[in-house]
């Protein structure tokens, strides 16, 4: 029995080892669609851009919570002294007196913030308790039932009414710089998967050469004997077998890279071995350079960039202006009350008035606040220069990829069809050698050539799917479609 079960385990060893192997390792077919949506779900670049978003997400909201009321409740609760302080006789002498006494103090207020003008109007109530402590000892309410006061600066900027300007527009462009990302991610991904698709291509082309070589090579040898090849034609085959073997190895080695990295990228097990697709199928679509440009002046995030940079440049003189003089207005209007005993403190209400205009107006400064004033403008004319200059920049490079990707389509025809001429060139070389019409140069010449367009093919191809992206990035216009990309941003960071 014991010899059975070893030989029984002997047999099934290979079986249990080839089952664990295939479990560690297995192949799968990959698309360009989902290789891009696999990166746009699950890639680090997708991540960062989400996190970007949900930052600008959360800022919008703070600002817009900045626009709101508030309702703050704060207090003393308690606050104990037991000390010595100074005190001035009428005499004008000073004694020490002893403190000792224990105080509670509580308000509750409503704060609005008024974009107008930049003020803040407050709704208070408070309540003050006081003991004094010791012999002798008493306590005492002061109440203030309701009071309204107003801060307001006079001449100051209004920061409020400027983020209101600015606010909106930098997340309406953190909305599109996130949407641009996403095609970026895309962009990146198509690099990627041709990679490792040329690597894979590259491969396949290194072993039928390689096959070819070695079928030539014995071929050649039994025509040497036969006195129909020269000795340095042998040996040139013979060179041309080592070449492919040596190719193969090379190529092996480039396309585990290649697969490393597009694993990595789209964040999948390394126990995929992904194969990718070649995409038989591209976007036929004309695209006019007009039709470009108005929608990526429209949608894409540099025009809200360059609105919101203007904005902050107003802003930045505004600022400096206000500096040149500070007045400040302080009111208050209400009630208040005092008693020993606690619903006393809130009857027989007095006026409680209170008005302050502070003021700040420096008399002699050197120059130096008007001098910040002269920065800001300059600053300001600086930006606008080099917002000129970027959008002459934007609208060139917008012309010139509208023009390449209009091009790509005549150059991916082309090498599709010097593709198919090449590999038909190599076919006919190899049975017109296998005859002896042709020398090894010429065969060489002609396997050169197909190895070269099958690379070219591949090359276009990748260029017309990376334009076409670059294009909806710059856009954020799908227009194979005919319509905007969008996203559910409120879903989106809730992710």
């Amino acid at each position: 029995m014991k010899k059975i079960l070893c030989l029984a385990l002997c047999l099934g060893m290979p079986f249990l080892a080839k089952a664990q192997q295939d479990t560690l390792t297995y192949e799968r077919d990959i698309t360009l669609s989902e290789a891009i949506a696999l990166a746009r779900a699950q890639s680090v670049d997708a991540a960062v851009a989400l996190n970007e978003l949900k930052t600008a997400y959360w800022e919008y909201r703070t600002f817009r919570a900045n626009l709101l009321p508030e309702v703050n409740f704060t207090g003393t609760l308690p606050s104990y002294s037991k000390s010595y302080s100074s005190y001035q006789n009428s005499d004008g002498s000073y004694t020490f007196v002893r403190n000792n006494n224990l105080g509670l103090q509580g308000e509750l207020s409503i704060d609005q913030r008024i974009w107008l003008t930049g003020g803040t109007l407050s709704l208070r109530s408070s309540l003050d308790y006081i003991r004094q402590l010791g012999s002798g000892g008493y306590h005492q309410f002061m109440s203030v039932p309701v009071s309204l006061e107003l801060t307001q600066p006079i001449f100051g900027v209004n920061t409020i009414k400027w983020n209101r300007c600015i606010e909106p527009v930098r997340y309406a462009e953190a909305k599109a710089s996130f949407i641009s990302a996403t095609e970026e991610v895309t962009m990146t991904t198509i690099t990627y998967f041709f990679n490792l698709l040329l690597a894979k291509e590259t491969l396949a082309t290194a072993r039928q050469n390689k096959e070819n070589a070695d079928r030539l090579y014995e071929v050649a040898k039994a025509k040497r004997k036969m006195g129909q090849i020269s000795e340095n034609d042998l040996l040139q085959l013979k060179l041309d077998a080592l070449q492919g073997k040596a190719d193969v190895t090379e190529a092996e080695s480039n396309l585990n890279a290649q697969m490393f990295q597009l694993r990595s990228f789209l964040g999948v097990s390394e126990q995929e071995n992904l194969n990718p697709v070649v995409p038989d199928v591209v976007p036929d679509v004309d695209i006019v350079y007009k039709d470009v440009l108005a929608k990526a002046l429209e949608r894409n995030s540099f025009a809200q960039n360059i609105r919101r940079r203007q904005l902050e440049a107003d802003y930045a003189v505004a600022t400096a202006r206000g500096n040149l003089r500070s007045i400040n207005l302080f009111a208050s209007v209400g009630y208040t009350g005092q008693n020993r005993d606690f619903k006393s403190s809130y009857r027989n209400l007095l006026d409680n008035q209170v008005v302050q205009v502070g003021f700040s107006i420096p008399l002699l400064d050197w120059g130096k606040r008007r001098g910040q004033v002269k920065v800001a403008k300059s600053n300001r004319d600086l930006e606008l220069s080099r917002i000129k200059q970027e959008q002459m920049n934007f609208n060139q490079n917008i012309f010139l990829l509208v023009a390449n990707f209009n091009n790509q389509a005549q150059q991916l025809d082309i090498a599709e069809e010097a593709d198919l001429i090449a590999e038909k060139r190599y076919n006919t070389s190899v049975e017109t050698f296998m005859i002896g019409k042709i020398s090894t140069l010429d065969l060489n010449d002609a396997r050169d050539s197909k190895d070269e367009a099958r690379q070219q093919h591949i090359s276009e191809l990748y260029s017309y799917w990376y334009y076409f992206y670059q294009i909806r990035s710059l856009t954020l216009w799908d227009f194979e479609r005919n319509e905007a990309l969008e996203a559910d941003f409120e879903a989106v960071v809730r992710q």
